[in-house]
């Protein structure tokens, strides 16, 4: 079976890339926007200013293995609600 679901590249965008990286072949943009912004621990680069989440220098969601990242995370967090 083909991971095809796990990649997905629009060149046609206006916005592609929307991140500086090296090799513009393995830019996914199947995640535009993380679904991890709304956790407070992503496990991504970002940073906090003036009390918003700024995910610019993340590329976790657009990396080679960020699909598998995420849906391990998402796994995760719910469990550990589940348990709370």
């Amino acid at each position: 079976m083909k991971n095809c679901y796990k990649f997905f590249n629009n060149r046609e965008c206006e916005y592609f890339p929307c991140h500086h990286v090296k090799d513009e072949e393995k830019f996914n943009c199947l995640f535009c926007y993380c679904p991890l912004y709304f956790l407070e621990d992503c496990g991504g680069n970002k940073k906090m200013i003036s009390g918003i989440k700024d995910c610019s220098d993340c590329l976790i969601p657009h990396s080679e293995n960020g699909y598998d990242y995420i849906i391990k995370k998402i796994v995760e967090t719910n469990k550990e609600r589940k348990q709370d």
